[in-house]
């Protein structure tokens, strides 16, 4: 295969894979507001749970005070533990008990430290949830909400650049993916023709993939 031939092929790739990102945008929103629907128990949905807001407005506040003064002796000690296997900090409660869960103790008593700490943010999302029934089920929908969102969030992030950046690139992106527009109300909103939308928007495409990282077109 000719150079051209293999950067034609790169470029084609790059492209589908934008156009595929951007593409998830409505299925992630619709997905986003199935998940939030879902009952927990106790009348309650998991929107209302899987959000850390008061909790980590909490934390913020503790975060100024010494530990000692807010945890008990058996809570120093497990908070010592964590601070000395975690190498990440994650808030999110299903983040935060997926990493300590993956704590390799390497004697009893860690073991028993990590142990009580599991317990205690099972205990917090078992709490919201309203029943122990069904826990590990409430676990993964809120995992696949968060990381649902965290993709949605990523799209959003990349179109405001791009409107920064590129102000009709990213306006044209954000029309026609965010806000499903057709072809024609495109060119409306944009005051372009036809021939201009087709030109813009393959460039847009591309813009798009240098700024995230996804080009192959180098």
């Amino acid at each position: 295969m000719s150079e051209q031939a293999k950067k034609a092929s790169a470029h084609g790739r790059t492209e589908q894979a934008v156009l595929d990102r951007l593409r998830t945008y409505k299925r992630l929103i619709a997905r986003i507001k199935i998940l939030e629907r879902h009952p927990v128990g106790n009348g309650m949905y998991l929107k209302s749970i899987h959000q850390d807001d008061h909790l980590q407005d909490l934390h913020r506040q503790l975060r100024g005070l010494p530990s000692y003064m807010y945890l008990n002796k058996r809570e120093q000690q497990i908070e010592t533990m964590a601070h000395a296997y975690l190498t990440k900090r994650p808030t999110g409660t299903r983040s935060q008990l997926q990493e300590v869960r993956q704590i390799q103790a390497v004697d009893a008593e860690d073991e028993r430290l990590r142990r009580e700490l599991v317990g205690k943010i099972e205990h917090v999302i078992e709490a919201r949830s309203g029943a122990r029934a069904g826990f590990d089920e409430v676990i993964d929908r809120i995992s696949e909400l968060q990381d649902l969102e965290k993709k949605k969030q990523q799209i959003e992030w990349a179109l405001d650049v791009m409107e920064e950046y590129k102000p009709d690139y990213g306006r044209l992106l954000r029309l026609e993916f965010v806000q499903d527009k057709t072809p024609a109300a495109i060119m409306y909103e944009l005051g372009i023709s036809r021939s201009t939308l087709y030109a813009w928007r393959q460039k847009a495409l591309e813009e798009y993939a240098a700024i995230t990282g996804m080009t192959e077109m180098d």
